[in-house]
């Protein structure tokens, strides 16, 4: 009877020392592409988000609970996309960040809104998807028909007349290529190709070879980053100099790892700031934590912007006192603002739109570094 009161009394003591482990944790859900093409970039967003989650539990927690962060992975992939989800929502998460992928998120978008659990996508730019009014999805990245009118910008600032533009099919690929077709259209340039290519192959001979009859000024490619740094190595070992542009799916250092330095050195890309790049004191504070964490730095901006569907995530509960979706989503959409995120400032539209960001153009430098253009 002694050792069982013991028992008690200890237990009553170490809940009253430490009461964010003595209640269930608040768990936020993260779809990422840990394997796949796209597994670089889901790594980098699994590491960004359990920081800031360790950060805030050493803190106190949230609401006097600790956070705990639960992982699916999407594989890059539709179909394992809308299977993770079904999981995910039966996990009793608060709200789940992701994903990267447009096609990838839209696969999961329907899940999470029935299952009226708020969504912050990352890297998911495609503009249908905040245009199908689901009042719980939310995006840290901007969209696509702002990023079709810097890439427009772009390609007649650099004097081209004679524009070839590529993409995969994919709902981000698809849209920013039509969208950039679109703005040329008006112009006086010609378009002398539009056609996509399969994601996934090693051999992109062909399709190279096909463009390269139309003579090409430029080639405008608004797919993701495997198959850019392919086609890039392959371009340079058939002897085409033609310079290529890259929609932000392109940003990641694998790009250069797959093409090589020499080359990738000119290649361009429209992006928000790289990770470098980023002016606020949370983001230096932060990259300078991730690097003491992890030896390293975020390879890209994507992951970093799963960094701050955390931050908003967190500020929600935090000012609504509550994981109430319905009070979260009405506080994201119409209270928030100026919120300081790794990014910048942080404000949402009624749509779930991020308001005010604004793309950037990079050039991959002889070092393979990423560096801003203007």
């Amino acid at each position: 009877m002694k050792r069982l009161l013991f028992l008690i009394l200890t237990g009553i003591v170490a809940a009253t020392a430490n009461p964010a482990l003595a209640q269930d944790p608040i768990k936020i859900g993260l779809m990422c592409p840990l394997t796949g093409s796209w597994a670089a970039e889901g790594k980098d967003m699994k590491q960004i988000v359990e920081l800031l989650a360790d950060q805030v539990n050493n803190e106190g927690g949230l609401l006097g609970k600790e956070v705990k962060i639960v992982i699916g992975d999407d594989s890059g992939d539709p179909r394992t996309a809308a299977l993770a989800a079904q999981r995910m929502a039966t996990r009793e998460v608060a709200a789940v960040i992701g994903t990267y992928g447009s096609s990838i998120t839209e696969a999961s978008q329907n899940i999470y809104a029935s299952a009226n659990i708020i969504q912050v996508a990352n890297g998911s730019t495609a503009v249908r998807l905040t245009e199908k009014g689901l009042p719980y999805f939310f995006r840290t990245c901007p969209r696509d028909d702002e990023q079709g009118r810097v890439a427009v910008k772009t390609l007649l600032d650099s004097g081209y007349e004679n524009i070839a533009i590529l993409h995969d099919n994919t709902t981000y690929a698809k849209g920013l290529a039509d969208e950039a077709k679109k703005l040329l259209d008006q112009k006086e340039v010609n378009i002398v190709f539009f056609d996509a290519l399969t994601p996934g192959e090693q051999d992109y001979g062909t399709i190279l070879s096909k463009m390269k009859t139309k003579d090409p000024d430029v080639v405008f490619f608004t797919g993701y980053y495997p198959e850019a740094g392919l086609m890039l190595r392959q371009k340079m070992e058939k002897g085409w100099d033609v310079p290529f542009i890259g929609g932000d799916a392109t940003n990641n250092p694998d790009l250069v790892k797959i093409a090589g330095n020499k080359a990738a050195e000119g290649f361009r890309f429209l992006s928000p700031p790289v990770p470098g790049d980023l002016p606020t004191k949370e983001a230096r504070e932060f990259l300078e934590a991730y690097e003491a964490a992890y030896h390293t730095t975020p390879g890209s901006i994507w992951a970093v912007l799963a960094g701050d569907g955390f931050r908003v995530i967190v500020e929600a509960i935090k000012q609504t006192q509550s994981t109430d979706t319905q009070k979260m989503a009405d506080y994201l959409h119409n209270e928030m603002e100026g919120f300081s995120g790794l990014t910048g400032d942080i404000a949402f539209n009624q749509k779930g739109d991020r308001i005010g960001d604004v793309y950037r153009v990079y050039r991959v430098d002889a070092g393979g570094n990423f560096v801003l253009t203007e």
